[in-house]
C-alpha cells in the first residue's frame, strides 16, 4: 500500500459525498420554494457501533456503521420550514443509497 496518510479517507469520501449531496438538495429545493436560506452547511462523522449498542436498528450482531449528521441552516426560516428541510435532507440520492439495499457487484478484469 504505502503512502504518507495525506489524502482522504475512504470513509471521508464518503461522507464528502453525502455532505455535498445533502446540501445541494437542501438548496435546490429552498430555491425552487423561493424561500429565504442564505446559507446551509452540513457535519458529519463516522463510526463503527456494535449493533447491540442501537436499540433503533434492525441489525442486531456484529458491528454496523454509524454517521452523525448535522446541519445548519442560516436565515430567515420559521420551524416548520427548518423541519421541512430537514426532511428534505433524507432525499438527497446519496443517502437515499447508503439507507438502502445496495448491490456491489465486482468483477475482474484481464490485463
Amino acid at each position: 500500500m504505502g503512502g504518507d496518510n495525506l489524502g482522504p479517507s475512504p470513509y471521508g469520501l464518503l461522507l464528502s459525498g453525502l455532505g455535498a449531496c445533502t446540501a445541494m438538495t437542501i438548496r435546490m429545493y429552498a430555491d425552487r420554494k423561493k424561500l429565504p436560506l442564505e446559507h446551509v452547511s452540513v457535519k458529519l462523522s463516522h463510526q463503527k457501533i456494535h449493533a447491540s449498542d442501537c436499540e433503533e436498528c434492525d441489525t442486531k450482531e456484529g458491528q454496523l456503521d454509524d454517521i452523525e449528521r448535522e446541519i445548519e441552516l442560516v436565515g430567515d426560516l420559521d420551524d416548520e420550514t427548518r423541519q421541512k428541510l430537514l426532511e428534505i435532507a433524507d432525499k438527497c440520492p446519496v443517502h437515499r443509497s447508503l439507507h438502502g439495499e445496495v448491490r456491489i457487484r465486482t468483477s475482474l478484469l484481464k490485463s
